[in-house]
């Protein structure tokens, strides 16, 4: 079990071919969040709109994406369909991506935002860091919530009746397990993931609470293992709550604002 929990996550192949990552990267769009339009598209992929229109145009064609009257895209017959998180995706990108820039200015380390969607933990903003050896963008990207540090919060936020129904048939989570471990997660605030997604890639998350206190999303710093140090754990952990702290009131103002 240990070398496929290693698996989740691919480096990337030496020779990339662009065209092909921004289809997929495309399709996993559609996929996980619904729906895009067109411009949208182009900024995410930081392609011109023309080329995100051709893009969506070969999805279409292939079953992997439709066009509704209003001209947006939605997944298509050819996509599985998977549980979406009920977080407000656009808002919280956008909201979140100028403070992960400077977290991740002052820390040298990359850091995501992630929402939880049933059992899996999903990127929906990576920025990463400027050292040579880092850890790279994972937006678009899932991993199993109860691995992910991020996740691991985001579950730490549920209550012990959804953790159950969520795992109770999962053969690979020991649900006795999970729920001690939530439980000091609860306690502390944080969460760990040391190599059990990715073999030599740390990370660390807190949630990010909306006006009700309700852990809406999760930040994680990711750093490579050889870098990761106890003694450092505080500092990080100041960077991750601060950056927590103004997106909640980013959020709380839109909230007020609306």
């Amino acid at each position: 079990m240990k070398n496929r929990q290693q698996r989740f996550i691919a480096p990337k192949p030496a020779y990339a071919i662009d065209s092909v990552d921004h289809a997929l990267r495309l399709a996993l769009l559609l996929q996980q969040e619904g729906s895009v339009r067109v411009t949208e598209a182009a900024a995410r992929l930081e392609v011109s709109r023309s080329t995100a229109h051709r893009l969506l145009a070969m999805l279409v064609y292939r079953d992997f994406a439709e066009q509704a009257e209003d001209r947006s895209y939605h997944a298509g017959p050819a996509l599985r369909q998977v549980q979406h998180s009920g977080a407000p995706l656009g808002v919280l990108r956008r909201l979140a991506r100028p403070h992960l820039q400077v977290m991740t200015s002052d820390v040298r380390e990359s850091s995501n935002l992630m929402v939880l969607a049933g059992t899996e933990a999903r990127f929906v903003l990576s920025v990463e860091g400027d050292q040579v050896l880092r850890v790279g963008d994972r937006g678009g990207r899932a991993l199993p919530a109860h691995l992910a540090s991020g996740g691991k919060v985001l579950l730490a936020d549920l209550p012990r009746e959804r953790l159950t129904e969520l795992y109770a048939d999962d053969q690979d989570v020991e649900l006795s397990t999970l729920l001690r471990e939530v439980g000091l997660i609860r306690k502390r605030g944080f969460a760990i993931n040391n190599q059990l997604t990715e073999k030599g890639v740390t990370a660390i998350g807190v949630p990010v609470r909306d006006r009700d206190g309700v852990a809406c999303a999760a930040l994680s710093i990711a750093l490579p293992s050889v870098r990761f140090s106890r003694d450092e754990l505080p500092s990080w952990l100041a960077a991750l709550n601060a950056c927590s702290a103004a997106i909640a009131r980013d959020l709380t103002d839109l909230d007020d604002d609306a």
